[in-house]
């Protein structure tokens, strides 16, 4: 095995761990854009891997209260589809998606946090290869930051909560975080419309991140959406 093969390897199986790619880099000393052409790469191999189909679905969920602030029409049976909308709601939803992996007998996970309500796909997590056994406690612990327990879900809220955020944010003027290429496929095929209303109340609501440039994202929607057109809440500095 070459110095390269040895290195692809050692990604592989770190990234597999859940490892991101600035981890990974720093594990093995080497430079983060190295080590992220690589990610991509090892993508591209497992999506053909998979050209078959998409990989038997293990579960879905989702954050309890996913629809505060939204509209949802034509899906009564979605749970918390109608979580009262007067209610003052962050927007931000937490997204999990496990798959078979036929490489490893094993699950595969994909996490994606959603800010419902103006910037879209903020963060990722995986693909995460592990047990089946160990499926359970990750996603209570994924979860558990939130108010209550995961609601099981289906595909189709799941694809329309992520890829609805996503193209509600690009009409802002935002883009999905940079390592949605390497999630997308867990969540299967996708035709708009998207049976959500983003925003708060139909109108963007941005609530400031602690790593947001707060500056800049405002600066985007004014130009987007015009000022006055949106509503903000900005964190108060010490």
């Amino acid at each position: 095995m070459g110095v390269d093969d040895e290195l692809v390897e050692r990604v592989r199986t770190l990234r597999a761990a859940g490892c991101t790619a600035k981890q990974i880099a720093r594990n093995l000393g080497v430079p983060a854009t190295r080590v992220t052409a690589l990610v991509r790469v090892i993508a591209v191999e497992q999506a053909e891997q998979d050209v078959d189909g998409p990989r038997p679905l293990v579960g879905c969920w989702v954050s309890p209260q996913w629809s505060g602030g939204l509209t949802v029409a034509g899906h009564p049976q979605w749970p918390d589809a109608d979580f009262d909308r007067s209610k003052l709601h962050g927007g931000l939803a937490s997204v999990l998606v496990a798959r078979e992996d036929r490489r490893r007998h094993q699950v595969e996970v994909c996490g994606y946090l959603v800010d419902t309500h103006c910037l879209g796909l903020k963060n990722t997590v995986g693909p995460r290869s592990m047990a089946v056994g160990a499926l359970d406690a990750f996603v209570a612990d994924y979860f558990a930051a939130h108010d209550g327990p995961p609601l099981p879900v289906g595909l189709d809220l799941v694809a329309d909560l992520v890829f609805g955020a996503i193209e509600y944010a690009r009409n802002l003027g935002f883009e999905p975080h940079r390592d949605f290429d390497l999630v997308v496929d867990h969540l299967g095929e996708w035709t708009l419309p998207s049976a959500i209303t983003f925003g708060y109340n139909g109108q963007p609501l941005y609530c400031q991140g602690p790593r947001d440039n707060a500056a800049a994202i405002m600066a985007t929607l004014n130009r987007t959406v015009g000022e006055g057109n949106y509503h903000y809440v900005l964190q108060v500095r010490g």
